[in-house]
Formats: C-alpha cells, structure tokens, sequence
C-alpha cells in the first residue's frame, strides 16, 4: 500500500501577539479540515483520524477539539503529539504508516500552536516550597549537554566560521523570496482573523539586518525566526482514494533519528542521509528542498552538509520570512512541497531541541 498526499492547506503565519493571538491551537487547525477535504475530494465520514503536533500547548488532546471543532465524525478520536519543531513532519510520518499498513485509509495529519496562548509554566517542589517558573522543558537529563538554542545556534556559527554578515545575507533573501513569491503562497492559505498572508514578511536590506538586535554571539533578531502562531495540515490517503483527487504526491519515505543533543542545529544531516538511502534517492535527485529555518545558521548548515544545492532550496522564502510556530512547522514546509512540486522529488527537513531530525521525501 502506497501513502499520498492530495491536499494541504496552512493558515497564515502571524508573530505572537498579532493578528492570531487569541486563537487557541484548535481553533487554527479547524478551518484547515473542510479545505484539505474538498480538495481531496473525499467526505467527512471517510476520515479515519487527525494526527496534530503541538508542542507549547495546554496539554489535554488538542488532535480532538480540532476534529470536533471541525465537525468530523465523532469516532474520529484525534491524536495529539509532541516532538517540539519535528512534530508536523512525524505526524505526516505517522499519517503515512497507518495508510501503507492498511490501518487507516484517510488521514488528517499536521501541527498546530498558538505560541501567544502557551500556558504559565510551574514546577512544583515536593518539600512543600513555592512553585518556580520555567520557560522551557528539559531536552536532556544532562543539563551540560542541553543548551539554549540561541546560544547553540552561535556555538555552530562559530565552529562553521559563518559570520554574522553571511547570516544576515541569508536572512534577506529569505523575505526577499517570500514577497515576490506573495501571490502564490496565498494559494496554500486558508485567511483567519483578517488575514490572508504572512505577517511578518517584510523588506529586510542588509542595513537593516545589520542594525537588528544581538541575542547571542552573531544570532540576532534578523536571523532567528520569530515565534508565532500558525497551523497546517495534509490529507493522507490510500492507492483508492488517492484516485478522487486531481493532484496527488506520493510518500516516498521518511526518517526521524537522534544525534548530538548539544548540536540540534546539525540533526537533519544525518536523518535526510538516511531518508535518501532508504529511498534510493541522491541529493541530485532532489528538485526542491524545503529546510528550516530557525536560525540563518542552522539552515546553512543543513544544506551545506547534506550537500543540498542551495538554489532549490526554499525558493519561496522560509521561516525567517514567515515564523516558527513550533509543532506546525514541519507541517508547513510539507504543505509548500505539496504546492509547489510539479514533478520530480522533494525534500522537507527539520531540527528540533534535544538533538533530533526528521526529513520526508515526496513525489510529484
């Protein structure tokens, strides 16, 4: 049994704080459910499940307000996932897995996070003391080996030799590519709250990158993406229902796998070389990649070590010139392959903290 993909929409990427703000991740994932359908050409009662990642979220099973949200049938249960920034990409895989071992002929499978509704934070102290705040969960157990990802992001730029004006060029291009490309990425939108494309893309100059606030060492606001809120979706499906519908990209394979906690800039190295093997796939064979961007760094990294060649890598801009709304972000670079390949084999690929990678190919 071969897993498609024939539909895939995503909701406009906003800062936290904007024009989502208000929205919680249920509420983002929704209105993607009735679009991804009609335009596979299946009904609401052929839908098997709904895989969503979300990894800020206020825990429950968001996978199930969006499905009940959205109106599917109430024997479809949801499935909520976390694996922070890989989760959109492994809720495809999972998608993927069910339909090619018979288990499910249609499923909805992405990410969704309103990073401006994440919850307060609390550890409590078993000794009875006060509850202390925290911003961000533990990676790994060794806290030498768990760092900050800013802070990871200048430690590569520094070994790699990257400078901060080489980051900042990168970062340019990025929203360069992403306006010029406006009109077409509003064919992968469903607007919500007002808004029908990126918020945050915008006519970033070197002048401008140059001027933007340091974080760490030559990370700064220019060349991390921003936090936001956001969400997509892909409808997967079986060889018979892959038939309703007038496009379709084939799931070639996909790979998650480990590696150093300390470098998670450097997971999809590794997990992308493992894809195409698995595959039978060269980086030659690949006719557009679509690799996050976290960081500047992190994405040149990627490229230059799994030996991508840089002009078919996000030729419509990525997440520098969007946002990262983390458990959605995997999904969305699947949703950009889905509507941008015309032929050939792409490639989306993603780090997360703690040292992961995940990579999909697909086929148009």
């Amino acid at each position: 049994m071969t897993a498609w993909i024939t539909a895939a929409f995503r909701t406009p990427v906003a800062p936290r704080g904007g024009a989502l703000a208000r929205l919680h991740a249920h509420d983002l994932a929704a209105p993607l459910v009735g679009p991804c359908l009609s335009a596979g050409g299946i009904e609401m009662d052929l839908v098997d499940e709904l895989i969503l990642s979300n990894a800020l979220g206020e825990g429950g099973n968001p996978a199930r307000l969006a499905a009940l949200a959205a109106g599917l049938p109430e024997r479809v249960a949801g499935l909520t996932i976390d694996r922070q920034c890989a989760g959109g990409l492994d809720a495809i895989l999972i998608a993927a897995a069910l339909v090619e071992s018979g288990q499910a002929e249609a499923v909805l499978a992405g990410g969704s996070e309103s990073y401006s509704r994440r919850p307060l934070r609390l550890r409590t102290d078993p000794s009875g003391g006060a509850p202390v705040a925290y911003d961000q969960a533990r990676f790994t157990p060794w806290p030498d080996r768990d760092p900050d990802m800013a802070e990871a992001a200048a430690s590569l730029a520094d070994r790699l030799g990257l400078s901060r004006a080489e980051q900042d060029a990168w970062a340019v291009a990025s929203h360069a590519k992403a306006l010029a490309a406006r009109d077409r990425l509003r064919a992968e939108i469903v607007p919500l709250a007002g808004l029908s494309d990126d918020a945050f893309t915008r006519r970033l100059t070197a002048t401008t990158a140059a001027r933007a606030q340091a974080i760490t060492g030559s990370i700064t606001a220019a060349t991390a993406a921003v936090a936001a809120d956001g969400a997509a979706l892909c409808l997967v499906v079986s060889d018979r229902l892959m038939r309703r519908a007038p496009r379709a990209l084939r799931i070639l394979g996909g790979v998650t796998l480990g590696a150093r906690p300390e470098e998670p800039g450097l997971a999809p190295i590794p997990a992308i070389a493992a894809c195409l093997a698995k595959s039978s796939v060269t980086v030659h064979d690949i006719a557009q990649a679509e690799i996050m961007e976290a960081y500047a760094v992190q994405a040149m990294a990627c490229v230059s070590g799994a030996g991508l060649d840089p002009g078919r890598v996000n030729p419509n801009g990525g997440a520098l010139a969007r946002g990262h709304p983390v458990g959605a972000s995997g999904a969305i670079l699947a949703t950009r392959l889905f509507h941008d390949l015309r032929g050939g084999i792409g490639l989306a690929a993603i780090a997360a903290a703690g040292g992961i990678g995940s990579a999909l190919l697909l086929e148009g």
